[in-house]
This record gives structure tokens, C-alpha cells and sequence, in this order.
């Protein structure tokens, strides 16, 4: 009879894999890892469905703002067709090694709005992450406009109050800043989403892991059927 591995691959969602060991993360107070993030980010773009809003996995981030070369970066960029979308959402990681897999400390969340063409970085630890996040902006700053969008770091972001919560935040926000957009979004310049991140954030981040574990237990059921 055999016996499951942390290892064991008890999931395929789009182009994620998750395994045992990730419920494990999930039901315990750790730190997100890629595999995490990327699959949340994979099931937003499927509630959002919309061609304006691109969630960028963090393996493709991170490859944006650590690519030594100029020009592997814009063959590399190209595929995604940035300029087509109204909204991104990059996760930061604090990551600088490239031969590290799933390296860093630390998540973070930059989001370019296209109507106001500026870069928002919303950061749950007092900022930590700020110098990865302009490290990625400047990176990405030419692929998404003519190299002239503002950066501004979001102050008043909603704190974690742990030193494990990070990805929890990055998640939370990102599902908040999609919901605003997706409902037509607040035209008013200076208010945009910055409200609603901070009025839901907080009670979000509290169940969120819940909410992904069921959602990955309903999608393995589904695939089970």
C-alpha cells in the first residue's frame, strides 16, 4: 500500500502545480511560497476575466527585474503584450539571488494603472521591500509606457502583524485592487482603490488561507468526478 509524500502532486490549475506540502503551508503560520502565489494569482484571472487585467506570475516578475540583459528582456517581456493591458499586478519578492529558487523574505505587491500611468507599490511590512519594487519598476517602467510613469509607494497600506503574513497581504490586495477594477473602477484620480484596500484588507487576510484551501479541495474534487 503506498504512502503520500509532501512531495505528491495533488493538483494541475492552469499552468500550477500544487503539492501536499503546500496545503501544509496553507494550514499553518508560514510563509507563502511561489507555487502559492502564482496559483491565486492564476485563479483571479480567471474570476477577472477581462483582456485590461494581467496578473503576472512571480517567477516571470522576478525574472523582469533580475535579467541582466537588455535585450533577452525585451524578447522575454514581449510574449506578455504588456501595452495591451489597463491594470497589472506584479508580486515583489526580496529575492536578488537568480540561481535561488523560491529565495526571499519577503512579498510585496506593484501595480501599474494605466489611466493615471503610475506604479503603486502596497507593502505590508513598513516598506521593506521598497528597493525590490523600484528595482522591478524601473525594469518594467519602459515595457508598459513611454518610460515616463510615476512610482509611489502606498503608505497607508494595511499592516501585517506577524512576520509571516506577507503573501496573505500580496493576495488579499491584489483580489481587492481586481474587484475594484473589474466593477468600473473609481474615477476619482487621487482615490482610486486605495479605500477599499484599506476598509477590507484586514478582515480578508484573516480568512484568506481558508478560503484557499477550500478552493483548492473544491477544485480536486471537481477534477476527481
Amino acid at each position: 500500500m503506498g504512502h503520500s509524500s509532501d512531495d505528491d502532486k495533488i493538483l494541475s490549475y492552469n499552468d500550477v502545480v500544487l503539492r501536499r506540502s503546500d496545503l501544509d503551508i496553507l494550514n499553518g503560520p508560514n510563509f507563502l511560497n511561489d507555487r502559492i502565489i502564482e496559483f491565486y494569482l492564476s485563479y483571479l484571472s480567471t474570476v477577472h476575466t477581462s483582456s485590461a487585467i494581467s496578473l503576472i506570475p512571480p517567477s516571470i516578475a522576478f525574472w523582469i527585474s533580475n535579467c541582466p540583459d537588455t535585450e533577452s528582456l525585451k524578447d522575454f517581456i514581449k510574449p506578455l503584450r504588456l501595452l495591451e493591458s489597463d491594470l497589472l499586478i506584479f508580486p515583489v519578492n526580496d529575492n536578488t539571488n537568480v540561481e535561488l529558487a523560491e529565495g526571499g523574505l519577503h512579498w510585496s505587491l506593484l501595480v501599474y494603472y494605466r489611466e493615471v500611468n503610475s506604479f503603486f507599490h502596497h507593502d505590508s511590512l513598513m516598506g521593506l521591500n521598497r528597493w525590490s519594487a523600484k528595482q522591478l519598476f524601473e525594469a518594467v517602467s519602459p515595457f508598459v509606457s513611454d518610460g515616463d510613469a510615476m512610482y509611489r509607494e502606498c503608505s497607508d497600506t494595511p499592516q501585517q502583524k506577524n512576520g509571516y503574513d506577507c503573501g496573505v497581504y500580496l493576495l488579499a490586495i491584489a483580489q481587492v485592487i481586481c474587484q475594484w477594477f473589474s466593477s468600473g473602477g473609481e474615477k476619482n484620480r487621487d482615490e482610486l482603490w486605495f479605500t477599499d484596500v484599506k476598509e477590507t484588507v484586514p478582515d480578508l487576510v484573516s480568512h484568506l488561507r481558508e478560503e484557499i484551501l477550500g478552493l483548492i479541495r473544491r477544485l480536486i474534487s471537481e477534477k476527481s468526478e
